[in-house]
C-alpha cells in the first residue's frame, strides 16, 4: 500500500482529516514527567495510544527528539506506532533539503532507519534535492510550498522575476508537484492554515496532490476555512486527502496525570470540527 493509499484509508476508517503532531518538549510535560527527557517515548506513546482511532496521520518532528539526544526513543516510538496503529501513516517532519549523496543519506534515515511513510522536504535546491526520496517505492514526500510562519512572506508569495503575471513562487512549486516532479505520484505539499485563500489556490493548481496543513490550534489557523479551501469531494470521495495538523493544543491539553485523556478529548473536538467543515 502506498502512502497515498494509507492516508486515504486512514481518513475513511477513522473518519478524520486530523494529523497529530508529536513535538515533545520535556519542559511542558505533565508534572510527573516534567523536565525528564528520558520520558519522551512514554509521553508520546501515551498520546498515540489515546488518539490512534481519531487521526489520519501522525507527524513526529525530528528536532524535538534530536535536541535531547532522543533518537533511540524516536526509533522506539516509530516501532510502537507501526505495531499499535498500523492503519495510521507516519509523516517524519524533517524538512530536509540537501542534494546528491547527502540527500540519499537523509532519505535512508527517514525511510530505512525510522521507517517513516512520508517525509517533509524543502524543495528550494531544486529537483535533485527531491529525487533520492522518490526512489523509495510507495513513500511520500511533502514539499514546503506556502508555510504558516510570518517569514514565509519574504519569498513564497512573490512573483518569479518580480514580474506581475508571472507565477508566484508557491504557485510554481505547486505546479511542479502536480506535474513534472511527481514521478511516482507520491508528492504532497505543505501549506499553512493561516492562509486559506492560498490553500485554495494551491488546491486549484494541484488537485490530485495531498496537502499537509499545519497551523491549526496554537498557531491560530481557522480549521473550518482550511478544510473548505483544501478538501474537495467528488461523488463523496476526496480527489486528494488533506492532513490538518495540530500539535501543542492536543499534546498539552492538560498538565496533570490525565494528559492522555485530555489529549483525546481535544483530538475528538478537532476531528469533529474538521469533519463538520468538510460537509459544506
Amino acid at each position: 500500500m502506498t502512502f497515498l493509499d494509507q492516508l486515504r484509508t486512514a481518513e475513511r476508517q477513522n473518519g478524520s482529516l486530523l494529523c497529530v503532531g508529536l513535538d515533545p518538549e520535556p519542559a511542558k510535560f505533565p508534572e510527573h514527567l516534567r523536565g525528564d527527557a528520558s520520558k519522551i517515548f512514554d509521553f508520546c506513546a501515551a498520546i498515540v495510544d489515546a488518539t490512534a482511532d481519531l487521526v489520519n496521520s501522525f507527524k513526529p518532528q525530528i528536532a524535538y527528539f534530536a535536541a535531547h539526544g532522543a533518537e533511540a526513543q524516536l526509533e522506539k516510538l516509530m516501532e510502537h506506532m507501526r505495531r499499535t496503529a498500523p492503519q495510521v501513516p507516519i509523516i517524519l517532519d524533517a524538512k530536509r533539503g540537501d542534494i546528491g549523496s547527502t540527500a540519499e543519506q537523509y532519505a535512508k534515515e527517514a525511510f530505512e532507519r525510522y521507517g517513516a511513510d512520508a517525509v517533509t522536504l524543502s524543495p528550494f535546491m531544486g529537483f535533485d534535492s527531491v529525487a533520492p526520496y522518490l526512489k523509495y517505492h510507495g513513500k511520500g514526500a511533502f514539499l514546503l510550498c506556502r508555510t504558516s510562519n510570518p517569514g514565509g512572506d519574504d519569498f513564497q508569495p512573490q512573483h518569479l522575476r518580480d514580474v506581475p503575471g508571472q507565477p508566484r513562487l508557491y504557485e510554481h512549486i505547486a505546479a511542479l508537484a502536480q506535474g513534472p516532479w511527481n514521478l511516482n505520484g507520491q508528492l504532497g505539499l505543505v501549506v499553512g492554515a493561516t492562509y486559506p485563500a492560498e490553500i485554495e489556490r494551491v488546491r486549484a493548481l494541484a488537485p490530485t496532490v495531498p496537502l499537509l496543513i499545519p497551523g491549526v490550534g496554537a498557531q491560530g489557523g481557522d480549521a473550518v476555512a482550511t478544510v473548505k479551501a483544501g478538501w474537495k469531494s467528488v461523488e463523496g470521495t476526496t480527489t486528494a486527502p488533506i492532513a490538518v495538523n495540530s500539535s501543542r493544543a492536543i499534546l498539552y491539553a492538560s498538565a496533570g496525570p490525565d494528559f492522555a485523556s485530555a489529549a483525546r478529548q481535544e483530538a475528538l473536538r478537532t476531528r469533529e470540527l474538521l469533519q463538520n467543515a468538510s460537509a459544506f
